[in-house]
């Protein structure tokens, strides 16, 4: 007779929390936020289906084929799960418009809201089951990095942003696969043998690998632990504890309480940050301070002597005179003084990075790294000092981002990004439709009724 299994606290918790979650109502608030990242998110792949990587993607999935389970979005392509998870969640991240976690370091939608939009799809689930998938989904991806003391775990040479969500794919595919408790177990242990990524992300200059490791691998790899167990198979029942286990492979110093920590109460949806310009993180803090300073003082291009951002290190590295116009400190910053606002036309107009009126102001923008911002909580806080030809200085300091958990944004103003990023690739009637279709997700009965709206 074989021996039963020791299983932790931790993993009853976290498999029992999982296995209940499709039929565990959420609290109204959450509801609501769940909707806007999920609005957020498909928007980003919507837009994102137009852009390099977001195209690799949709050929490369076109030519595997597959049974018909889910679609890929802003094309005609309907696929595997997997393989729709792969695609969708590169458009996701096929440039800097999906959101981001900051605690954790990850940007939970491009892998988790792609796994769970094409389990739902295969698995002919509601509205209210996506909804319910994808806060869970961000609950266990967030804290899975946390637990490994995410900063350490990326000084180390790991990638956040590809471990968290894929566990967080699993845990939303696994739900709605309806997996039982014991099966939850064996899903997580299969996610564990699939996690993966490392950091040297920072120097994919086309944005394609990266897009892959945010989005495309994450979501795919929860789909493949999902249905398998879901097809039969079986594993460790616990990989997070006991020999050899997840956390004596990849923890330097783990607190494995964090992954159940507050479940229930504490939803880790509420503490993610929406963009509210589709630009890199770190630049987000500087054009809202810009934008606040351009519309008190009526600041003209050709007013400005000089001006001064100052962002955390790690930041400054990330964006400093990029290549790319959406990653680009100094080109976003003039952008946003030139025009007075930032849109997606124009933070991907690449035209625009050799306009000479746009480099002469270029030239005189600096930027910065800050021993102060970078120890700074909340993260992603900007400066921008701008002195004027008229001899005045002005500064303002943006501690809280338009966006984020402290300042977040209004369904009118996530609308309104959300339909800017669609409309000029489905079409105004489409993407309006497409947005009030979100806003009233669970009366949708089946999710397979929305792929009229996905295609482009």
């Amino acid at each position: 007779m074989s021996k039963q299994p020791q299983i932790s606290r931790v993993m009853r918790e976290l498999s029992a929390y999982i296995a209940t979650a499709p039929r565990r109502p959420l609290p109204p608030a959450v509801v609501e936020k769940t909707k806007h990242h999920i609005l957020d998110t498909i928007a980003a792949m919507v837009s994102g289906s137009c852009l390099g990587p977001g195209k690799k993607a949709i050929a490369y999935v076109k030519t595997l084929g597959g049974v018909k389970e889910a679609c890929v979005i802003g094309s005609n392509i309907i696929t595997t799960a997997g393989n729709a998870a792969l695609a969708n969640g590169m458009l996701a991240h096929a440039d800097e418009t999906d959101d981001s976690h900051a605690p954790s370091l990850t940007h939970p939608g491009c892998g988790i809201v792609p796994a769970a939009l094409a389990m739902a799809e295969r698995e002919r689930r509601n509205g209210a089951a996506l909804l319910r998938a994808v806060a869970l989904g961000y609950d266990v991806g967030c804290r899975l990095t946390q637990s490994l003391n995410a900063y350490e775990f990326r000084n180390d040479g790991h990638s956040t942003h590809s471990f968290g969500p894929m566990f967080g794919a699993a845990a939303a595919a696994g739900a709605l696969a309806d997996l039982q408790e014991r099966q939850v177990r064996h899903l997580l242990s299969f996610t564990a043998q699939q996690a993966s990524g490392i950091s040297c992300w920072m120097r994919d200059g086309e944005h394609v690998e990266k897009a892959f490791d945010f989005g495309g691998m994450p979501a795919r790899n929860g789909i493949a632990a999902a249905t398998m167990v879901a097809h039969g198979f079986t594993g460790v029942d616990d990989v997070f504890a006991g020999e050899r286990n997840f956390f004596v492979a990849y923890g330097r110093e783990p607190d494995l309480t964090l992954l159940t920590r507050g479940l229930g109460e504490n939803y880790e949806i509420m503490n993610t940050n929406i963009k509210r310009w589709s630009v890199g993180s770190p630049i987000q803090a500087p054009l809202d301070s810009l934008r606040d300073l351009i519309r008190e003082h009526q600041i003209k291009p050709e007013d400005v002597e000089r001006l001064l951002v100052r962002v955390a290190h790690q930041g400054a590295n990330t964006v400093d005179n990029r290549d790319m116009p959406d990653i680009c400190m100094q080109h976003m910053c003039a952008i946003m003084v030139i025009d007075g606002k930032v849109t997606f036309a124009s933070s991907h107009d690449e035209k625009r990075m050799s306009d000479r009126k746009v480099l002469a102001l270029r030239s005189r923008i600096e930027l910065r790294g800050d021993d102060t911002l970078s120890a700074a909580m909340p993260s992603r806080q900007g400066i921008v000092e701008v002195s004027l030809r008229d001899g005045r200085n002005l500064r303002h300091h943006t501690r809280a981002v338009r966006g984020t958990a402290e300042n977040p944004m209004t369904r009118a103003e996530v609308d309104e990004k959300s339909y800017d990023l669609m409309a000029p690739v489905l079409g105004k009637s489409r993407a309006r439709k497409l947005c009030d279709a979100i806003w009233k997700l669970e009366k949708i009965r089946n999710l397979r009724f929305l792929r009229p709206l996905f295609r482009a």
